[in-house]
């Protein structure tokens, strides 16, 4: 008489982890160097930031100026990353405002559709439609350069486009069926976004803060070049690179440095959203 065996078997191996590729690694190492500088940076600057501590004008570089010093005679390093602070702080708290204020009227648009969906549309392909540059100069022309005014002009400039974004993701998944029986169930517009939809657009929603990002510090150091960013005794990078720009010839890294600075973090910003959406891989359960 044969008895029935009932083997079990264990799965004993480790739980994939999130991949990133080695392109989304770099860039992820250079955003996190340039948040940690703007953290930390005054602190570790060598020299005050205004403080004149060469007698020549675009002096060269040596172990005291490891960047040499700017068209005022000022530590090129220590501004810079005292600067830091200011681009990346700007523009972080621009995009998270545009998000926030973007992203959570499209999906009400989205979720509650009719009269509201269409006001909010219709308002915001209006607010589009202005080009950013010349919105940001009449801005600043009225009210003045200050760090709030910059951070609010940015945050409305970009605003009209998270929403477009955020609302064509929420419209896509609001007509799934698992929305409907939620709906149906009496669930309400806010249990909705927050358990329905937010968490199945969490990928694409966060490339496109990437992007957002990186459109603010682009916007906010073409208006510091212009003169209309942050202003003395304070300094982005982009107020670096304008001020310095006429001793490109005999001091370089006083132009260049913050040039580059600028251009490592929207290539790290770039590297990373370029390589985050579809390429995380993991073994949950979808």
């Amino acid at each position: 008489m044969k008895n029935d065996q009932t083997i079990t078997v264990i799965d004993t191996s480790p739980p994939r982890r999130l991949r990133l590729p080695v392109a989304g690694m770099v860039g992820a190492g250079i955003i996190g160097f340039w948040i940690l500088i703007a953290i930390i940076g005054p602190y570790i600057a060598p020299h005050e930031v205004g403080a004149l501590v060469d007698d020549d004008l675009f002096g060269h570089m040596r172990w005291s100026l490891p960047l040499g010093s700017d068209y005022l005679g000022r530590d090129v390093l220590s501004r810079i990353l005292v600067g830091a602070r200011y681009s990346i702080g700007a523009a972080g708290a621009a995009t998270f405002l545009a998000i926030l204020m973007g992203g959570t009227l499209g999906m009400l648009a989205a979720v509650s559709r009719g009269a509201i969906d269409m006001a909010l549309s219709r308002f915001f392909d209006a607010l589009i439609s202005i080009p950013s540059k010349m919105s940001a100069l009449v801005v600043i022309a009225a009210l003045g350069s200050s760090i709030p005014v910059l951070i609010s002009t940015a945050a409305v400039i970009y605003t009209p486009g998270a929403f477009r974004i955020w609302r064509a993701l929420a419209v896509n998944v609001n007509e799934l069926d698992f929305v409907e029986v939620a709906r149906a169930r009496g669930e309400g517009t806010h249990y909705l976004i927050r358990e329905e939809i937010l968490p199945n657009i969490a990928g694409p929603v966060l490339t496109d803060f990437g992007l957002r990002f990186v459109f603010a510090v682009l916007l906010l150091s073409s208006l510091s070049f212009l003169g209309l960013g942050v202003q003395p005794p304070n300094a982005d990078w982009g107020s670096l690179v304008r001020e310095n720009i006429d001793g490109l010839a005999g001091g370089a890294p006083a132009v260049v440095m913050p040039a580059a600075a600028i251009a490592t973090l929207t290539i790290g910003v770039s590297l990373l959203i370029d390589n985050l959406p579809g390429r995380w891989s993991s073994t949950g359960e979808h």
